[in-house]
């Protein structure tokens, strides 16, 4: 079972998405197996991370503005502005996908564990996302 749907993001910065991929799981009746979570973009990315302490986030960005600038000369992609060629980076690094256990359609995602897409363009975006439940044997 494949759902998709769509996240606006407002920028640059994380949006929390663990309540979406938890309904389409859910949805999928009680299976148990593993829940894939892709994203059909090349500026973004997925990741599981802190969802308590939001500064955890704040940190993760700052990190990555000093290993990937906006801007850089050596970037010759630039099409879109400063910040285009940095967002295909930052999404080759962090990745376009994950995988999270999944039990009787419940997610098994730790106690201070969220999923986020974390949106590396200036400007918001539409992103789709495509949710896949597959059964253990």
């Amino acid at each position: 079972m494949a759902e998709r749907f769509v996240i606006s993001t407002p920028g640059r910065g994380f949006t929390d998405i663990t309540r979406q991929v938890a309904a389409a799981a859910a949805a999928a009746g009680p299976v148990s197996g593993v829940v894939h979570v892709f994203v059909r973009h090349t500026s973004c990315s997925l990741l599981i991370s802190e969802n308590a302490d939001p500064s955890v986030r704040q940190d993760l960005q700052q990190w990555m503005a000093r290993l990937v600038p906006d801007g850089d000369p050596a970037y010759s992609h630039d099409m879109e502005g400063p910040d285009d060629m940095p967002a295909h980076i930052r999404s080759m690094l962090t990745g376009v996908s994950l995988t999270v256990p999944l039990l009787e359609g419940r997610l098994l995602l730790g106690t201070w564990q969220g999923i986020y897409l974390w949106e590396h363009r200036h400007r918001g975006h539409r992103r789709e996302l495509v949710v896949t439940c597959l059964p253990g044997t």
